[in-house]
């Protein structure tokens, strides 16, 4: 079995695991980088070389040099904006649920260096509205914890979710270090989102052991796991993805880049599918780890050993998977049949 040449890139796809900061392309970097000039470099060639990763924890220490571009409203929206525009152009996204941590743009610890949580939730709706007006993409948002700024950035994010919630906010999440932050901490801040009508997408199982999935599952309710990658290590708990349905949200270049696999033929993406484990196929932080979620379709299909027909099925199980509302799924799946059909988006 082989993909016909192009068909991944025209396929209409959701995206469900990508970080906003995290999508910000070296173009993108580069204007931030220049606006704040410090750490981070604006030249093309060294950013290059700034996002080669040692470990996990070099990565959050990259990833956060990269945060701290993002000072102004004005950052907000030009960031949003301009990864929608890279989403939908030469990748036929037509859905993606962003995940964004206001926490490290507010700085409710540090307010004379934040900016305050109306002024990020108009930024990032003004852009949703004009993405979804100029380039056709559905964008929906995932508030997660910094789970390494602990239960103070919890209590800020579930009262920005609750109190500023902009009318694009679908998921509650938990991201950051997993070894170090026990996921009991913020149960109660999943609870109360999930009371108010939130989906639980936390992280849980990419640089830690199944126990920080079944966690995630058990104490914070996830409705979707992040990554899930050590989940292959507990048969217990491969059964119960698989009877559960809860789907993983596999992202395989990202996995690798930060050394949470040593290599993309060690990934247990294929045992996850033949334990009958829902999967959903991601790029997390696109640029950082050189890839595009086109990029992360081609792999899992050769990890899997996928024909055009089972790549749509990848991009079937997202639509499902997603958060959308019902009449946008249904949109989104027609798309999907008319395109591997005849090669057309329907009328």
């Amino acid at each position: 079995m082989s993909l016909t040449p192009g068909f991944v890139a025209g396929l209409p796809k959701a995206e469900l695991h990508v970080h906003h900061v995290g999508s910000a392309s070296p173009r993108m970097v580069a204007e931030l980088a220049a606006r704040h000039p410090g750490t981070v470099p604006s030249d093309l060639d060294e950013l290059r070389r700034f996002y080669e990763f040692r470990d996990f924890a070099h990565f959050i220490e990259v990833y956060l040099a990269v945060v701290d571009l993002v000072r102004t409203p004005e950052d907000v929206r030009y960031l949003t904006y301009e990864v929608a525009r890279e989403m939908a152009q030469g990748q036929s996204l037509r859905y993606a649920e962003l995940t964004c941590t206001p926490y490290t743009s507010v700085r409710p610890h540090e307010p004379e260096l934040g900016m305050p949580i109306e002024a990020y939730t108009e930024a990032i709706e003004d852009a949703r509205v004009a993405a979804e007006r100029d380039f056709g993409l559905v964008l929906r948002w995932v508030y997660d914890i910094p789970g390494e700024a602990g239960v103070p950035s919890a209590d800020a994010t579930l009262d920005f979710a609750l109190r500023h919630r902009p009318e694009g906010l679908v998921g509650f999440g938990l991201g950051g270090p997993e070894i170090g932050v026990p996921r009991a901490q913020f149960q109660p801040h999943f609870d109360a989102a999930r009371a108010a009508g939130l989906r639980s997408v936390p992280h849980a199982g990419e640089t830690t052991g199944p126990r920080t999935v079944w966690d995630a599952l058990h104490l914070l309710g996830a409705d979707r796991i992040g990554h899930g990658t050590s989940a292959a290590q507990d048969p217990a708990l491969l059964a119960h993805l698989a009877e559960t349905g809860v789907p993983l949200e596999v992202c395989p270049s990202s996995n690798v880049a930060t050394r949470a696999v040593a290599d993309l033929a060690e990934h247990p993406i294929v045992a996850f599918r033949d334990a009958g484990v829902t999967v959903t196929v991601a790029s997390d932080d696109p640029p950082m780890f050189g890839t595009s979620l086109n990029r992360e379709y081609e792999v899992a299909a050769e990890l899997l050993g996928l024909d055009d027909d089972g790549v749509a099925d990848l991009a079937r199980t997202a639509v499902r998977a997603s958060f959308a509302e019902e009449s946008l799924r249904a949109r989104l799946l027609a798309e999907i049949d008319a395109y591997v059909a005849h090669g057309t988006r329907p009328a």
